[in-house]
């Protein structure tokens, strides 16, 4: 059966996927556009970027594609309210944020008709957001890459979150890898959409070092792990020699703040220097954020053709959620 289309705030997708928004430069105008074109909703990651470098990739994205490009911009950066400004003002179709939770972001979104999805793991936080004017809820699980907000997995945590929001599309994330785990959330769970990240790292698209993507390739199910971050919430990576050391007590703490990146920090590694390493190639010093099942990613492909797989598998298995239907219009 042939998926529904995705509806957030005004706009809407022939195809319920958006791929997550990943920092620092990795998911950029040469990925978000290429999804975008592909029907779903391109990402770009916003965080730690500076404004107007972030602007000049969202007005580049926007000149490659007539799709849906959003951004997204976590609540803990430090330069969080100039970004989602300079996004607006760079025409971001909407924006993504989570990392803390930001009420006054739907109030902007509401004054500059711009659509906020709001990243949660709870069911309390989804039903303020929601209250508060959210246009879309993005339920991650322990499975994500990148930083986390429960230790639960996603088919443990949906069904609730799900009962909790009522109005708005709720979209599952968190360790969705192909087609017919798509289909698995939207039939038998109710999701309205998925989001996806790493498996969009392993895209042509995508510009990071190869030796960011052969990471990605090495990686077994035991070298995907649990870290801390600066930012004070866990993270999932894969086990670099950085991530080993750290995680076995060794020091890498630092006063010395150049990126200034967060609003609050411990200080116990520069995060925007470790993924900054880690994007250019230097592996072993650098933070390779990465879902839970990277693992079973085994190679590099255009984004057409992920595309044309998730719509096949998923297409070929699913049946109909109970997601939320928007009102005719």
């Amino acid at each position: 059966m042939k998926l529904p289309s995705l509806t957030i705030g005004k706009f809407t997708v022939p195809f319920p996927l958006l791929q997550g928004g990943m920092s620092i430069r990795v998911s950029t105008s040469s990925l978000a556009a290429p999804v975008a074109n592909c029907g779903g909703i391109g990402i770009i990651g916003g965080s730690a970027i500076p404004v107007e470098e972030l602007k000049e990739d969202i007005r580049k994205a926007k000149e490659m594609t007539e799709g849906v490009v959003g951004v997204n911009i976590m609540y803990a950066m430090k330069n969080f309210y100039n970004n989602v400004m300079g996004s607006i003002d760079a025409g971001i179709d909407m924006i993504v944020t989570g990392a803390g939770f930001s009420r006054d972001i739907f109030k902007i979104g509401k004054e500059h008709n711009v659509p906020i999805v709001m990243i949660v793991s709870s069911p309390s936080l989804a039903k303020l957001a929601e209250k508060l004017g959210a246009s879309a809820i993005i339920a991650e699980a322990t499975e994500a890459g990148g930083h986390l907000g429960t230790d639960k997995p996603l088919r443990e945590i949906f069904p609730a979150i799900r009962d909790a929001v009522k109005k708005i599309p709720l979209i599952a994330a968190g360790g969705i890898s192909n087609g017919y785990e798509m289909a698995e959330m939207m039939d038998k769970y109710g999701a309205d959409g998925v989001q996806v990240a790493s498996r969009f790292v392993l895209s042509e698209e995508c510009d990071v070092s190869h030796k960011f993507k052969q990471a990605y390739l090495d990686a077994s199910e035991q070298d995907i792990v649990l870290t801390s971050s600066p930012v004070g919430l866990p993270g999932r990576a894969i086990n670099t020699p950085f991530v080993s050391a750290k995680n076995s007590g060794e020091d890498h703490s630092t006063k010395r703040c150049v990126h200034k990146c967060l609003k609050k920090c411990d200080h116990h590694y520069c995060i925007s220097e470790r993924l900054i390493a880690s994007r250019d190639g230097n592996i072993d010093e650098g933070l390779v954020f990465a879902g839970s099942n990277t693992y079973k990613m085994k190679n590099i492909l255009p984004v057409a053709e992920i595309f044309r797989q998730f719509k096949e598998q998923a297409e070929s298995v699913y049946k109909e959620g109970r997601g939320f239907a928007p009102a005719a219009s």
